[in-house]
């Protein structure tokens, strides 16, 4: 299977959230991945001799994480052994921040090599960052 999944059902439409955290399963294995996508991001463009800003929609839909060893596996093993299901959907940056390395931490996956592809918790988050976490 290889659409993402949330709540156990296919998920398409990301709607007025701004990203979301994850969890890529290799079935053959058990072994996971749990990661951070944003679903849109700001580019620049020009527009009558202006620079705008425009929001783009990212590469989701298509998106198998940024760890190599995950992408590896997928390239050999195919799509059709992995889940990609959604954990969190998040309405900020920040939140999806937080709420990535808050999952990490949690389930110990720099400790479990066995049962987590990532091998680094990278994470800036201050405060101000989560405000509309439990808004």
């Amino acid at each position: 299977m290889s659409d993402w999944l949330y709540h156990g059902e296919p998920f398409l439409d990301p709607g007025e959230h701004y990203g979301f955290v994850y969890m890529i399963t290799n079935n053959t294995t058990g072994r996971k991945y749990i990661g951070k996508k944003f679903f849109w991001f700001k580019k620049r463009k020009q527009v009558n001799k202006k620079r705008k800003t425009v929001t783009v929609e990212s590469d989701w839909k298509s998106y198998w994480s940024s760890s190599e060893e995950v992408k590896k596996d997928v390239k050999e093993l195919g799509k059709g052994l992995f889940t990609r299901e959604i954990i969190h959907l998040c309405p900020t940056k920040g939140v999806t921040n937080y709420l990535e390395a808050k999952e990490q931490f949690l389930r110990n996956v720099l400790e479990q090599k066995d049962e987590y592809y990532n091998g680094i918790i990278n994470c800036r988050v201050s405060r101000s960052h989560i405000n509309k976490l439990n808004s």
